[in-house]
């Protein structure tokens, strides 16, 4: 049973209590020749995901609808039948207009906010993980985005989003996704949330959908690190509806990116090809080339999994090609974290599910050789550790992992601590004591909980 996050979003909205909402069913049960007796105990118990019976949901859609002068359906306060509240597609980013969507998305991120020990919603597959990506790649767009709201957007207000979004990537990159996280979500809902009601005309709106679909991406990203995997789908499939409000085709490129990166994480080959030549497809000439370096790159590790040898090569080729056109002056910002070495940690990776180690191996050390931010670096360490492991080098494979744990230190990853549990694992299959004490030194690491 997961929280009623829409039910939580309209209470707060309308400024009605727990008290005050269940007082008024009591009344509306009475006309109605009914004795209710609920009290804030009750609603609370919905906002924790129970569903009341009879008549009153139906009442509850009424008072609310009342108070915010709008009608409100089952759906919309979180009680549909469960077939039908499964995950409504314009919740994740298709379908519905795109008022409809902001309210459905600031529900989210206020659940995610409020009930820290929430694991998110399940993750989507089949139709309906794919659906987001029809949708951005086909016709037609949001002819128009402005809103009429009360607090008029400016350009400095976009310009602070954009800002913010910077501050997140550097402390996510520093300091881990399980840090990072909570302030993302709280700025959405301080912040993002009310500027998206705001009062804007198209050209402003379409600049505010491009900042805050950014910085809701960078909320998917945190979650994916904490390993809330269907959460981080989520802000993921928001982050590409707004980046479809924006106009800006790139940007929902560097959005099924990150889809196309979980996917590989989940051990979806197939969804993960498909993902990456949708944006290939669809950007076309206008491809970014640091984004279709990344692309290609990761469809190489997806073809060299399901054991496509020649496929894997070619995006190989393609992604050392897009990398030579780089010219980081030209490119969005969201890019920025392709940087060097990132392209031979993944090749190296792509080479070693292939058995191809010597050529892991020389991928690997310039990687590793390549200046990166903390976490970049721990996760080239642990490639390098894995590459000499199976090149028969155990001691100095224990020497990188020791320098992949300094590294490491600060750093509250769910998605680092799995690298280097792998590790650990690895090293203690190999006799002597190096390799026995770097595998200590990663215990360490890994007592320490997150």
């Amino acid at each position: 049973m997961e929280p009623n996050s829409q039910l939580d979003a309209l209470l707060d909205q309308s400024g009605m209590s727990r008290s005050g909402l269940a007082a008024r069913l009591n009344r509306l049960g009475g006309a109605a020749g009914i004795t209710l007796r609920y009290d804030h105990t009750a609603v609370a118990r919905w906002l924790r995901g129970q569903r009341p019976r009879g008549r009153v949901p139906e009442w509850i859609c009424e008072i609310l609808g009342e108070r915010l002068g709008r009608t409100l359906t089952l759906d919309d306060i979180g009680m549909a039948v469960p077939e039908a509240a499964e995950v409504p597609l314009d919740a994740v980013g298709s379908g519905g207009g795109l008022d409809r969507f902001v309210e459905r998305a600031a529900s989210l991120w206020r659940a995610d906010e409020r009930h820290d020990d929430w694991p998110g919603p399940s993750l989507l597959t089949g139709a309906a993980a794919v659906a987001p990506v029809w949708e951005w790649e086909s016709p037609p767009g949001d002819p128009d985005v402005s809103h009429a709201g009360r607090n008029t957007v400016t350009a400095a207000d976009v310009a602070m989003l954009h800002t913010a979004r910077g501050h997140y990537e550097h402390l996510y990159r520093n300091a881990g996704g399980v840090a990072t996280r909570a302030r993302v979500v709280g700025f959405l809902n301080a912040e993002v949330a009310p500027l998206l009601r705001g009062r804007y005309d198209d050209r402003t709106g379409r600049e505010l959908c491009r900042a805050a679909g950014s910085l809701a991406a960078v909320g998917g990203i945190c979650a994916y690190d904490a390993d809330a995997q269907g959460l981080a789908q989520r802000y993921f499939h928001q982050a590409l509806r707004l980046g479809k409000a924006s106009g800006d085709l790139l940007f929902g490129g560097y959005v099924i990116a990150l889809l196309v990166n979980q996917a590989l994480f989940l051990g979806d080959s197939r969804h993960a090809l498909a993902c990456a030549e949708a944006v290939l497809r669809a950007t076309g000439p206008q491809a970014s080339p640091a984004l279709a370096t990344d692309l290609y790159a990761m469809q190489a590790t997806a073809y060299a999994r399901i054991g496509d040898r020649r496929s894997a090569h070619s995006c190989m080729r393609w992604a050392e090609t897009y990398c030579d056109r780089i010219r980081p002056e030209e490119e969005p910002e969201e890019t920025g974290y392709v940087q060097p070495g990132l392209l031979e940690v993944r090749l190296a990776e792509a080479l070693l599910l292939l058995g191809e180690v010597p050529a892991a191996g020389r991928y690997a050390r310039e990687a590793a050789r390549a200046p990166a931010h903390a976490r970049g670096r721990v996760n080239r360490l642990a490639t390098l550790t894995d590459v000499e492991l199976r090149s028969g080098e155990a001691e100095r494979a224990a020497l990188t992992a020791a320098a992949m744990v300094g590294t490491a230190r600060g750093i509250e990853s769910q998605r680092l601590r799995e690298r280097m549990r792998g590790v650990r694992q690895r090293l203690a299959r190999h006799p002597g004591p190096a390799a026995a004490e770097a595998a200590r030194l990663i215990e360490g690491v890994l007592s320490v909980p997150i």
